[in-house]
């Protein structure tokens, strides 16, 4: 028998009755909040019923009330952590509203690069994460896109800016980062890497060093918007 996966039956509950007992203390967004309150300052590993108990001031036990462990919390986490994908009503066409639909994901998990650790693997996906998708795929509805390419599109999309927000992780300017680390080294060694050292000059005269994120944005963009184009030139 399939062992069921930590966090689907708390981000997804079935409904039934109201179980009986004494009023709980906490609301369960208040449970999350705390915990994404210890991430934030001390990081994910810190992350523990224990300390989520302590930050709210109640015992540990008193916790098991609104998760089983860990594993349902970090889920409730990352689904309150991306929260709902901004309303985008007054935006026309399918680019302008992947466009913002990228940056604002990026914006989102940059404010907390935890999340990143909690969205690789085999999991269930939460209501508000479940937004993002309903959001990114009725962009592209009215497009000669199949539904497989529609979501390769926003896998693209997340992939890039989940890339994005790992590098700003590390280190706050990357681009600049790596130009300050490397600019002995290739004035020593200019000879054998010419093309390197011209990229890296023209990039520091022009000013435009980490736009990565929104120039690939532009790019996968640009790639979606030929297939578009070719499909829509197909005879039918």
């Amino acid at each position: 028998m399939e062992r069921a996966e930590p966090g689907a039956s708390v981000l997804w509950p079935e409904d039934g009755p109201r179980k009986r007992g004494p009023r709980p203390r906490f609301t369960l967004d208040e449970v999350v909040g705390a915990a994404i309150k210890v991430a934030d300052a001390e990081g994910l590993d810190a992350v523990t019923m224990q300390r989520v108990a302590d930050e709210l001031g109640a015992a540990k036990m008193a916790l098991y009330r609104y998760v089983p462990g860990k594993g349902e919390l970090t889920a409730l986490m990352l689904d309150q952590a991306l929260g709902a994908p901004v309303e985008q009503r007054g935006s026309s066409g399918w680019r302008p509203r992947l466009w913002r639909w990228g940056l604002t994901l990026h914006e989102r998990m940059a404010a907390r690069p935890w999340t990143l650790e909690l969205t690789v693997g085999q999991r269930t996906p939460g209501p508000r994460e479940l937004d993002w998708f309903e959001q990114g795929a009725s962009a592209l509805r009215g497009t000669p896109l199949h539904g497989s390419e529609a979501l390769d599109v926003l896998a693209l999309i997340s992939n890039h800016v989940r890339g994005s927000v790992e590098q700003g992780a590390a280190v706050a300017d990357p681009e600049a980062a790596l130009a300050d680390r490397l600019a002995p080294i290739l004035a020593a060694h200019a000879d054998r890497y010419p093309h390197t050292v011209a990229a890296f000059t023209a990039a520091g005269e022009s000013g435009q060093r980490d736009g990565a994120l929104r120039f690939g944005l532009e790019r996968i963009l640009d790639g979606v918007a030929a297939l578009i184009a070719e499909r829509r030139q197909e005879p039918s």
